[in-house]
């Protein structure tokens, strides 16, 4: 009896540890779209959504975050088409081709980044990065360029991490059966591994977007912080993260509302692009 009681005390307790990330989803999502929503419908979904002016301290208050919207996105871009490459081939380097010696040092470095405070990237690219795009292009260097960079680094060690272990556990007879029927080591790592393992590929890049979308301080030192429309890779933009960390402390009624619906707006975006990469997920395993 004793030990049927332990055990049902157990489950409960691990039934109840599964919940906490639901509930706690639910309550993010409680606090964000109720706080948001009805300023977006008060003031009115197209004028919010798609409006070009973020001025709230003038009379009548603007509250547009297009400018916002689409700094997001390219910053976005950019660091997925800098770090998802990089962090893809690196991954199988370090899985197919790198010498034990050097992995040794390789795998603590890469798990070493995953650990450094975004704030310590952000003064990195702000004292390495931003002189070198200022010598090369115009400006003061803070730019959606110079942005993509930094994040580009910074989601190196997500990608990296998860594409290993994924190419790591495909099973060692695809690799056998394809060399047994001539292929070469590089054929089969790049025709058969890879994509055998894109499944768990597929959910690193998930979650290295996922970081790039969200991500605030590192940003705030280097993209210019600019709320107007963006006019090229190396002119200034502020993303939707950095408008919400910069005004929150001092906002107060319509203008906090306003930062609660931009807030609103990026976990959408956040679960349209869970939404998207799942469906082509379930395609690629179909």
């Amino acid at each position: 009896m004793k030990k049927k009681s332990f055990e049902g005390f157990m489950e409960g307790v691990f039934i109840l540890s599964a919940l906490m990330s639901v509930i706690s989803i639910v309550l993010i999502m409680y606090f964000i779209f109720a706080g948001g929503l009805p300023f977006i419908f008060e003031y009115g979904p197209k004028n919010f959504l798609l409006g070009t002016q973020w001025k709230p301290s003038n009379t009548p208050a603007s509250y547009g975050i297009l400018p916002m919207i689409l700094g997001s996105i390219y910053v976005t871009i950019g660091a997925t088409i800098i770090g998802v490459p990089i962090g893809i081939l690196t991954a199988t380097f370090l899985a197919k081709f790198c010498g034990d010696k050097l992995y040794r040092y390789l795998k603590p470095a890469i798990n070493l980044m995953s650990g450094i405070p975004s704030i310590v990237y952000g003064f990195f690219g702000l004292t390495v990065i931003v002189p070198i795009m200022r010598e090369l292009f115009d400006g003061n260097g803070m730019s959606i360029a110079t942005a993509s960079i930094l994040l580009g680094i910074m989601i190196l060690p997500t990608i990296i991490g998860m594409s290993e272990a994924s190419i790591r556990a495909v099973p060692g007879s695809y690799y056998e059966g394809s060399i047994a029927l001539g292929a070469t080591h590089e054929r089969s790592v790049m025709k058969v591994i890879l994509p055998a393992a894109r499944s768990g590929i597929l959910s690193s890049v998930i979650l290295g977007i996922g970081r790039a979308i969200g991500e605030t301080m590192a940003v705030i030192l280097v993209a210019g912080n600019q709320p107007r429309m963006p006019k090229g890779l190396f002119k200034g933009v502020r993303t939707m993260t950095t408008n919400i960390v910069m005004e929150m402390a001092y906002a107060a009624d319509q203008h906090r509302e306003a930062l609660i619906a931009t807030a609103a707006v990026l976990f959408i975006f956040i679960l349209i692009i869970n939404t998207v990469f799942l469906i082509v997920k379930r395609r690629g395993q179909n």
